[in-house]
C-alpha cells in the first residue's frame, strides 16, 4: 500500500535525527517540542514501525530510522538544489535563450545586441538557429526556439508578431556595372541585368519577385545564392546585381566595392519582426533579451 507522509514530517525527523534531542529539533524548526514528538508519533504509526529509541538525555535513531535518513537527507539536499537552482534563474546567473533567424539578421541585426546581453549576463547559455524565415517560424510553433527575428511579412495565427525595425532593400552593382549607376533605372531595365538574388524558399526572395510582379514582370535570376555574404562577394566580382539590404554593405558602398543602383520604381522598406508563440510565456532570460531588444530599438527611434 502506497503510504502519503506530510513533508513538514520529514522535515521534523530529519533535524531530530541530526541534533539526537527534542527540545533542540523544537527550537531549530521554531515549533513547540510537543509538536516534534507528535509529528514523530505520527510517522511511526503512519510507517508502522520505531523510528527512534526514547532515551533518558534524549532520542537515538534505531536501524529503521538510519536507513530511512539516508534518503531523507538526499532529498532534502536535492529540495534545496532545486530552490538554488531556481533562484539563480530568478537573478539570471544560469537560464539559455534559443533565438532563430536567418544567417545575415544573425550577422548583422541580433549578433550586436546578443553580445551586449551577453556582458551584462555571462551566464547565460545562447542557442542560435538559422535557416530562412519560414523554417525558424517552423521551428518557433514546435517549441524548438523561444523567439525568432523574420523577414515581414509573416501572417500567422499562431504566432505573436512585433516590428522591431524597418529595413531599406537595394540592389547592388560591382564597378563592371558602374556605368550605369548614374541614372535612374526602370524595373524592365533592372530584370533586364544579370540578377544574383537569394535562393527561392526565401522570405526575401518572395520579397523582391513580388516587387517585379508588381510592375508585370516574371524575373528569373541568373544566379542563385544561399547566403548574404556570396551575394555580396558575387556582386563585387562583377556577375550582376544583387538584391539586398543597404545596411549589410554600408561598408562596401563606402569603400567604393559596390554601388547603388537608382531605381524609378523604389522598393518600399521592409519589416523586421519580433515572433514568439501565443500564449506562452518566455523563460526569465528570454524576456529580459526581449525587454533590452525593444529598449534598444526605441532608443534608435
Amino acid at each position: 500500500v502506497y503510504i502519503m507522509l506530510n513533508l513538514e514530517w520529514y522535515r521534523i525527523f530529519w533535524i531530530t535525527a541530526k541534533h539526537g534531542n527534542l527540545t533542540k529539533a523544537a527550537q531549530e524548526l521554531h515549533i513547540t517540542q510537543p509538536s516534534v514528538s507528535y509529528a514523530i508519533k505520527q510517522m511511526e504509526e503512519t510507517l508502522a514501525i520505531k523510528l527512534f529509541h526514547r532515551l533518558s538525555k534524549g532520542v537515538e535513531l534505531t536501524e529503521e530510522g538510519r536507513a530511512l535518513l539516508k534518503f531523507v537527507e538526499q532529498s532534502f539536499s536535492l529540495l534545496d538544489a532545486g530552490r538554488k537552482h531556481v533562484l539563480d534563474l530568478k537573478h539570471l546567473k544560469e537560464g539559455e535563450i534559443r533565438i532563430g533567424a536567418s544567417d545575415s539578421l544573425i550577422k548583422h541585426l541580433l549578433l550586436p545586441k546578443l553580445n551586449k546581453f551577453h556582458k551584462s549576463y555571462p551566464d547565460i547559455r545562447i542557442r542560435l538557429s538559422h535557416g530562412k524565415t519560414p523554417d525558424i517560424t517552423k521551428r518557433l510553433k514546435e517549441g524548438q526556439i523561444d523567439c525568432a527575428i523574420v523577414h515581414m511579412p509573416v501572417e500567422d495565427p499562431q504566432l505573436e508578431i512585433k516590428i522591431l525595425a524597418k529595413l531599406e532593400e537595394c540592389f547592388v552593382v560591382g564597378r563592371a556595372f558602374q556605368n550605369i549607376t548614374h541614372r535612374g533605372l526602370s524595373a524592365k531595365e533592372l530584370a533586364e541585368l544579370p540578377l544574383l538574388l537569394l535562393s527561392p524558399g526565401s522570405s526575401t526572395r518572395i520579397f523582391v519577385e513580388q516587387w517585379f510582379a508588381a510592375h508585370g514582370i516574371s524575373v528569373k535570376p541568373d544566379i542563385e545564392l544561399g547566403s548574404i555574404d556570396l551575394l555580396v562577394e558575387f556582386a563585387k566580382q562583377g556577375y550582376g546585381a544583387a538584391f539586398i539590404t543597404r545596411s549589410f554593405v554600408e561598408k562596401e558602398l563606402k569603400q567604393g566595392e559596390l554601388f547603388e543602383l537608382s531605381l524609378n520604381e523604389p522598393i518600399q522598406p521592409r519589416g523586421i519582426g519580433y515572433a514568439v508563440r501565443r500564449g506562452m510565456t518566455l523563460s526569465l532570460a528570454a524576456d529580459r533579451f526581449t525587454q533590452m531588444l525593444f529598449k534598444d530599438a526605441q532608443q534608435k527611434t
